[in-house]
């Protein structure tokens, strides 16, 4: 036997075993044999080339979405009915989109700018390729008084035109109706109707909640009409406070009345509202055919039913379908129509919402945000003037007297400062505008409230009732003061209303230099009170009615400008990321979330004024300055989340949306 075959011991196949050959140093190695270093690669090489393809896809998305949320310029008509879709609420600037309730599913309501809509109307009173207006109020939530009335007298411009305007609602509300009542014709759905309400409503109080607790508001402040803090304090509405409620809320309503009586004179206003039930049982139990029979609506149908009629006016878009008409939506027409840019400039810096301490986004007056606006606008060759748009009920007295000296060097530098009050201006609100050369409001802004206060909670008897108590030691009066938890001395609380006095005096000193006024007949009308925009001008705190054109033109005036001039606004534009937020967070589905008839918007209001709930008490346990607040006047806002509003801080408002 040859030795080259013979089966040996280190030879466990035998003489039958196939040879197999080593790959070479630098060889390929053949299929299925990868080392696992190769596998490690390749799997890295998979997941960076997943990756990729995953911020590819993103950037597609990012991309498609900015350019879906741009508003577009072009018109998808060439003529038609301008559509003003009233989704949700108008505010004079709204709110900035939070990206992280975004992306994360939350739904915001829409807001809508109120000059946008003014604007849209007007241009469109003008022009050719609008035959029609269409107000879409069956999702409307309402606005301020203000900005409905200026909605209102725009409406009134395109129907001096001739143009016929068209508003529908499966049911109107207080809000949704003053806007209407413009209508030249009114349609609800049968199943709807008109339903008024009216100023005025309940708020919460606390204290007994609180002593239940044991918790401690430690309240420092100034005025008998100061009833910012009152919920804090009593377990019901003082009579001052309910006298100061009624008095401005009774003008409001009258000044409503007035707008909607001079809109619709033919309508039996006064006796539908006062027995709505009474006109609806004798219309057997139909609100719908009561508020036909009261004049209050023009006619019963749905939505289909008046589309269709838009149609018959402004054309249909498809001829097979008689119920879709060419319709020309508000985003697009505000886009090809931007304001003129003639003339000198006047600068107009919004200030909406609360006043707060350093930096803000839209819908919140940060006081460092807007001094820069200020700011900017007075190192601005072109600006002639300023105009502050003040739609705010005040906050930190810090952050209000940032914006005053913004004000002041403006003022140094000879620019004209006039300021035009919206729907509230109260107490930092008012605070602000006492450099103005003049202060414009309407008879329904809210105003005064010149009062201040601060409130710091202590939870020592809380923490005793489940057998927590606090001691230490202390080197003078002030140390470890406030001690929230072991109780606030009688030293910090007299500390404390000192400086809240002391700032009471500059505030009434302010009022006083700027009004020309003595200081005793400006704390008569101090004291915390809220006057509403006709009485506030009687006592000297106003001088003049009129909206933003009207403080435009006193600028232009101040400033010596012969010819034309513009609004040139200073405020933060929301970014395009925050644009494609806004498209997304309100877009179809909370649109369609909104509620329809009387029934479940009145349903929406009262989770509105849960929100109400978590600020007030959020506004207890985070404070953290002297504010110049108006709580009651957000009655008269709506009651939308701003930013750094309504969230739940501290452990009371956490309670708040534990008892939801």
């Amino acid at each position: 036997m040859n030795d080259s075959t013979a089966n040996t011991p280190n030879d466990p196949a035998g003489p039958w075993a196939i040879p197999v050959r080593r790959p070479l140093p630098g060889e390929d190695r053949p299929k299925g044999t990868t080392s696992f270093p190769r596998k490690v690669w390749n799997l890295l090489v998979a997941i960076k080339d997943g990756l990729a393809l995953i911020f590819l896809l993103l950037f597609f998305v990012l991309l498609f979405g900015l350019l879906a949320g741009r508003p577009n310029a072009g018109l998808p008509v060439s003529e038609g009915a301008l559509l003003i879709d009233l989704g949700g609420i108008v505010s004079e600037q709204p709110a900035e989109v939070d990206p992280f309730a975004a992306l994360s599913g939350g739904a915001e309501l829409k807001e809508i700018r109120v000059r946008d809509v003014v604007q849209a109307l007007e241009t469109a009173a003008n022009d050719k390729r609008v035959t029609s207006v269409v107000l879409d109020l069956d999702r409307f939530l309402g606005g301020g008084q203000v900005s409905l009335a200026e909605i209102g007298t725009a409406i009134d411009k395109v129907r001096a035109k001739k143009k016929p305007v068209l508003a529908f609602a499966t049911a109107y509300t207080t809000d949704s109706y003053q806007i209407a009542a413009h209508a030249s014709e009114i349609w609800a759905d049968g199943i709807g109707g008109v339903a008024i309400a009216g100023p005025g409503g309940s708020r919460l109080y606390y204290k007994g909640l609180m002593d239940r607790l044991g918790v401690t508001a430690n309240i420092y402040r100034v005025g008998t009409f100061k009833s910012a803090v009152e919920p804090f304090l009593r377990n019901d509405q003082s009579p001052e406070a309910k006298e100061a409620d009624l008095a401005y809320a009774g003008i409001l309503w009258d000044n409503w009345l007035s707008d909607v009586k001079k809109a619709r004179p033919a309508a039996k206003v006064d006796a539908f509202i006062a027995d709505t039930a009474g006109a609806v049982k004798a219309a057997g139990n139909n609100l719908s055919k009561a508020s036909i029979d009261a004049g209050l609506v023009d006619k019963l149908g749905s939505r289909m039913a008046f589309n269709t009629r838009v149609a018959e006016i402004s054309g249909a878009y498809d001829d097979s379908k008689p119920w879709e008409y060419n319709a020309i939506p508000l985003e697009n027409w505000v886009a090809a129509n931007p304001p003129g840019q003639k003339g000198s400039a006047i600068a107009v810096v919004p200030v909406v919402g609360e006043i707060v301490d350093g930096e803000a986004p839209n819908g919140s007056a940060g006081g460092a945000t807007i001094a820069q606006h200020i700011l900017d606008a007075a190192a601005d060759s072109g600006v002639k003037a300023i105009v502050l748009r003040v739609d705010s009920p005040g906050g930190s007295v810090l952050a209000s007297e940032e914006i005053r000296q913004a004000l002041l060097a403006a003022k140094a530098k000879k620019l004209p400062v006039v300021v035009s009050m919206a729907n509230v201006a109260a107490s930092g609100g008012y605070w602000i505008s006492t450099p103005a050369d003049r202060i414009f409001a309407e008879p329904e802004t809210i105003t005064g409230s010149i009062g201040v206060f601060g409130i710091l909670p202590s939870f020592d008897q809380a923490l005793a009732k489940i057998g927590v108590n606090a001691d230490g030691i202390a080197t003078t009066p002030l140390s470890g003061q406030p001690d929230v938890f072991g109780g606030i001395n009688d030293e910090f609380n007299a500390l404390a209303q000192a400086s809240v006095e002391d700032i009471y005096n500059r505030f009434i000193g302010l009022v006083a230099k700027s009004r020309k006024q003595p200081i005793n007949k400006i704390r008569t009308v101090a004291e915390g009170r809220v006057w509403a925009g006709g009485t506030a001008r009687q006592i000297g705190l106003v001088d003049q009615f009129g909206g933003l054109p009207d403080a435009l033109a006193a600028a232009a005036k101040f400033a010596k400008i012969d010819g034309d001039f513009h609004a040139k606004y200073f405020e933060d534009e929301p970014s395009e990321f925050s644009k494609m937020l806004a498209s997304w967070s309100r877009g179809g589905e909370e649109t369609a979330a909104l509620p329809r008839g009387w029934f479940g918007i009145a349903a929406m209001n009262r989770q509105l004024a849960e929100r109400r709930l978590v600020q007030d008490l959020s506004m207890m346990t985070a404070a953290g300055s002297i504010q110049a607040s108006c709580l009651d006047c957000r009655a008269y806002l709506p009651a939308t989340p701003r930013p750094g509003q309504g969230e739940a801080k501290g452990w009371l408002a956490a309670l708040a949306l534990l008892l939801r």
